[in-house]
């Protein structure tokens, strides 16, 4: 099969197209045909070598990607399922060597596997299981009660916008950071409150929220300046990572996607609500595989509103 991976860790011209085995399905796993896979700063860092030590003793190609959709193919042996090869899927992915969602071919554990969302497309549904689900356990870390308050950073990307919709559908108050070009999509995601994107965030949230939000989803990685955003004893929850200081009761809950890798029941409850129109599925633009590093330009270039999906 074709994949598209690395053999040495660099810019975006690095990635190639490589050819592997064909996996099989085996013991709870499904066989996914990829026609799409979403394109995430995740990758642009496996590609650049934030994991170089991880894989030091494996042999290269590294494939990355997270988020795949395409056709089930291959059900393994003892998968209880109520799918039918030649269903439409999308699937989480856990990177691990050669095994990655840029690929043709893809087993995976059947629990990392739900149907696409009725009446969306393959390149759609794929922006949906990596960021929603870590936009999921950083909701269900910050545990919050409807009618608090969530403030959100980095709302007019993926994760950032499908928290602000989250949030809204858990019947909580969202207040969101947005540029001047990007404030009517936020206000369209559902924002109850949008102030403008920057360092000055917190200090905006408290003119509108004297004693700080409830809780705080930072997709847009502002750390530390973020934190005065939440009230005393809120919490925060970080996506690479970052935990602050302790101060004023604050906790910090780092988000980590690969423990709800196998949640079947949370990835298909966001099929529902992407369903029910709960959640909006931005496709920003989708490219042949073959053209995966143009996309990694295009990402880490900055700018890009919705997922670039790479096609097979």
């Amino acid at each position: 099969m074709r994949a598209v991976g690395v053999t040495e860790f660099g810019g975006p011209d690095v990635l190639h197209v490589v050819e592997l085995p064909d996996p099989q399905a085996g013991p709870g796993e499904v066989r996914i045909r990829v026609h799409a896979a979403a394109v995430n700063p995740t990758d642009t860092g496996l590609r650049a070598g934030a994991r170089a030590g991880l894989l030091k003793d494996i042999p290269p190609p590294y494939v990355p990607g997270m988020d795949a959709a395409g056709e089930l193919d291959q059900i393994g042996p003892g998968v209880s399922t109520d799918l039918q090869i030649g269903d439409h899927v999308m699937a989480i992915v856990v990177p691990h060597a050669s095994h990655g969602a840029y690929s043709e071919l893809l087993a995976v554990p059947a629990e990392s596997v739900t149907r696409v969302p009725a009446g969306t497309t393959d390149a759609a549904a794929a922006t949906l299981p990596m960021n929603g689900l870590t936009t999921r356990q950083a909701l269900d870390l910050l545990e919050l009660a409807p009618g608090q308050t969530l403030a959100v950073t980095g709302a007019a990307g993926a994760v950032g916008g499908y928290a602000v919709q989250l949030g809204k559908a858990e019947g909580l108050r969202v207040i969101a950071d947005a540029s001047a070009r990007d404030e009517q999509l936020v206000r369209e995601l559902g924002a109850d409150v949008v102030v403008p994107r920057g360092p000055e965030f917190a200090a905006r949230v408290r003119e509108v929220l004297p004693e700080g939000a409830d809780g705080l989803i930072d997709a847009a990685l502002l750390n530390e300046l973020a934190i005065p955003a939440v009230r005393d004893g809120g919490r925060i929850a970080t996506v690479r990572g970052f935990t602050g200081t302790p101060e004023r009761g604050i906790s910090f809950h780092p988000v980590l996607v690969r423990n709800y890798a196998r949640e079947h029941g949370k990835l298909d409850r966001l099929r529902q609500q992407a369903e029910a129109g709960e959640l909006t599925l931005r496709v920003a633009r989708t490219l042949p595989a073959e053209q995966a590093a143009e996309a990694h330009r295009i990402l880490e270039a900055g700018g890009t509103r919705g997922r670039l999906i790479l096609e097979f």
